[in-house]
């Protein structure tokens, strides 16, 4: 066949009605490519959302909206008074400590101690937060109280090294670490762990690893059950997204980054078997994590607990919104286990 009789031929075929056998198959090729497009774009949306739950360095686009967010929640009273009053306690000149981590990463803490010092508080802070911001509005009344407080910066954030948070799955070892600094560092009195959002997860978590017999009391401020309860209940209600379609997604990239499930621990498990009283809190209004879950936390609870509700309370804005409340409950909360103990460590669950 000639050159000229090839492209006429060429032409003729390009020329022609496609046949329906013809016009399906092209419709199913394309289909399949797009389909194949969409769950590559799927899983690399999913792996920058996990991304966004555990990495230090948030990705960059999710982080100026998040930055804009807290920007704008951060001039509304009282979370304005909040932020100042962090910054007050940020600029304290607090001594620095540093412990190092069961996996051999540097932890970095501030300790405030008392004059006369009743007790010991271990102070825990949320997730993409810091220290100062979530306990410089209670730090004047801890330390009028005679609370001796080490505000430590949890893993994979502020000054503490690794490169991932671990929603309380990980960061429950370093407790045990900064425990065995205040028991060394500090006379014999009781010890309180305390916690906001991810920290108080992250509390509740350790309570199930059998704690020093000086621990008295724990106080959870708003935190959730679980790494998969939390992620499932942002994509349904903030997201709009199908969890349990990208469910082994989000598990194949936490593992990835972690090395452990997002349902492998909770704080369910670990408060069945605790034996350490526990002061639960929670505002009406939370709708980054939900009310419900501090209500399982409070039944799965096997220890003696407490249970303070504040009305019209956004997420960690308890003691913003009723703090003569707050206070007169830790104030209970002290009196009724300052003296009390030595609780017998329950069994450890890892």
């Amino acid at each position: 066949m000639s050159e000229m009789r090839f492209l006429n031929r060429i032409k003729a075929l390009l020329g022609r009605r496609p046949s329906a056998a013809g016009s399906i198959a092209a419709g199913i090729g394309i289909a399949g490519a797009l389909a194949a497009a969409a769950a590559v774009l799927s899983r690399l949306f999913i792996k920058t959302l996990v991304g966004e739950a555990l990495d230090r360095d948030q990705p960059r686009a999710v982080k100026a909206v998040t930055d804009m967010l807290i920007d704008a929640y951060s001039e509304k009273e009282p979370y304005k008074t909040a932020v100042e009053k962090g910054r007050e306690l940020e600029n304290m000149g607090l001594q620095t400590v540093s412990v190092t981590a069961e996996d051999g990463i540097k932890l970095t803490g501030h300790w405030y101690p008392a004059a006369d010092p009743a007790r010991v508080v271990l102070a825990v802070h949320g997730w993409r937060s810091s220290w100062w911001k979530d306990f410089g509005a209670v730090s004047d009344f801890l330390h009028d109280s005679r609370c001796s407080v080490m505000f430590i910066e949890q893993r994979g954030q502020g000054n503490s090294e690794g490169e991932y948070m671990g929603f309380g799955m990980t960061e429950r070892f370093d407790m045990l670490v900064w425990l065995d600094w205040l028991c060394g560092h500090t006379r014999d009195l009781p010890i309180y762990i305390t916690g906001i959002s991810m920290g108080a997860t992250t509390v509740l978590m350790t309570s199930g690893l059998g704690l020093p017999e000086r621990v008295h009391g724990i106080i959870a401020d708003c935190g959730f059950t679980s790494a998969k309860e939390i992620f499932r209940y942002v994509a349904r209600n903030r997201l709009h997204l199908m969890y349990d379609i990208h469910k082994a997604d989000i598990e194949y990239f936490c593992k990835e980054k972690i090395q452990v499930g997002t349902d492998d621990y909770s704080t369910i498990d670990a408060l069945r078997v605790n034996t350490v009283p526990v002061l639960f809190v929670h505002g009406t209004d939370d709708t980054f994590v939900p009310i419900s879950m501090t209500y399982e936390n409070y039944k799965a609870c096997a220890a003696p607990k407490m249970l303070f509700v504040v009305p019209g309370a956004e997420h960690g804005g308890s003691y913003l919104i009723d703090p003569d409340g707050y206070e007169e409950k830790l104030c209970e909360f002290w009196a009724r286990y300052d003296g009390s103990g030595p609780y017998a460590p329950g069994p450890a669950i890892r």
